[in-house]
């Protein structure tokens, strides 16, 4: 048995549309292979525990190598387990440094998907810094998925950050990756390969 673990961005949820068409992918092209998608803590200090308790709770994760899908601030959270585990990631639209971007959006949020009311301080801020890896060891273990349309992150930081990646470039789109499914099989080629 093996095991995806997709985590998704700032104010996203499970039930985002690139998470659902990966559970949905999965499911009918890849039925053996689990698909974990936690909702991730709006609270960026619980981040990083939250993340190491549920692959030590889920040791399917690590037993082929960990294998992670993700997006925006969750291809940053995926970066970091990367330093930690051995394993593939697959990242979409990645926020390369998320702390820097984060500064404009201080104070009172509501998750779209969940309802849930969160404050985001400095303090949160800091914590998302301290998961920064400023250099990318293993570059092989990475496919990285961009557009140059994205509206909320410049591409140009990531195929900077991540040379020496599988990095595809494509005209176009937007923040949420617009084709993301047709990317699907490739995704899972890679994050599967010897």
């Amino acid at each position: 048995m093996s095991a995806i673990l997709y985590l998704h961005g700032f104010l996203s949820s499970p039930l985002s549309v690139k998470a659902q068409q990966t559970r949905a992918y999965l499911a009918e092209h890849h039925p053996d292979i689990e698909f974990i998608c936690p909702e991730l803590s709006n609270h960026p200090a619980e981040l990083s525990k939250q993340l190491l308790s549920l692959i030590t709770a889920n040791p399917v994760l690590t037993d082929n190598g960990l294998k992670v899908i993700g997006s925006s601030m969750g291809g940053y959270l995926a970066t970091w387990l990367m330093a930690h585990f051995n394993g593939k990631a697959a990242l979409i639209n990645p926020a390369v440094k998320p702390f820097e971007l984060l500064e404009g959006y201080l104070g009172a949020h509501i998750n779209p998907y969940t309802q849930k009311q969160f404050t985001l301080s400095k303090s949160d801020i800091e914590h998302i810094r301290r998961l920064y890896v400023p250099h990318i060891t293993n570059p092989a273990n990475f496919k990285v998925l961009l557009q140059t349309g994205d509206e909320t992150l410049d591409y140009r930081l990531a195929v900077q950050h991540y040379q020496g990646a599988e990095v595809v470039v494509e005209e176009g789109g937007d923040h949420s990756f617009v084709d993301y499914e047709q990317h699907l099989p490739a995704i899972a080629a890679f994050l599967f390969s010897a």
